[in-house]
């Protein structure tokens, strides 16, 4: 084989596999935590403690920020829901209650549930682009015949000039949730209901 003819092949070998490379999904596996201080109202009463992931899809953008790339961002949810049962858990915990994930007639309980995770690309500039990411919680304390809903929006958005790697992505996205999970449990009004 011609020398030429073969620098020719391995350059398109090498072009092709750093395109597939950028073309990746990237699954994140991902380890939120509240790190906000949460108001104590409770004695040691039991509260029924459920997490819930309510989006409409577990592929939460592309790296490319175009809807038809093969190269999505997916949070799973049956990896992602039993971190934020802990953090929730753990929230209620520290407000002085004693949580539990058995639902009981009378018990008062608090549903965490992950609305919305969305990466998006935003606008572009010469030599740098920009990741925009949000996140919903949506939190329900019930007790007795009483509600309190509240509902937390956490916006990031991050400029690179090298699109973000799965460890940058994993690290943004974590950081955007445990900001979500801070304004969540920082409410008093979700202690103060189920105190109650």
């Amino acid at each position: 084989m011609p020398r030429r003819l073969f620098l020719r092949l391995l350059a398109t070998l090498l072009a092709g596999s750093w395109l597939a490379g950028c073309a990746s999904p990237h699954y994140l596996q991902l380890n939120p935590q509240r790190s906000a201080d949460v108001p104590v109202t409770g004695s040691g009463q039991a509260i029924t403690v459920i997490a819930v992931d309510r989006r409409d899809s577990e592929v939460i953008g592309t790296r490319t920020g175009s809807a038809m790339s093969t190269a999505t961002i997916t949070v799973n949810a049956h990896e992602l829901v039993p971190q934020l049962q802990r953090e929730a858990e753990r929230a209620v915990r520290d407000m002085g209650f004693r949580p539990t994930t058995e639902r009981a007639e009378g018990r008062p309980s608090l549903t965490l549930t992950l609305d919305h995770l969305g990466y998006e690309r935003g606008q572009s500039r010469p030599v740098v682009d920009e990741a925009r990411l949000e996140a919903v919680f949506i939190a329900e304390a019930r007790n007795g015949g009483n509600t309190y809903t509240g509902t937390y929006t956490s916006r990031r958005t991050q400029t690179y000039a090298v699109r973000p790697d799965r460890d940058t992505n994993t690290r943004m996205v974590n950081d955007l949730l445990s900001d979500g999970l801070d304004r969540a449990f920082r409410d008093p009004e979700l202690g103060r209901l189920l105190a109650r």
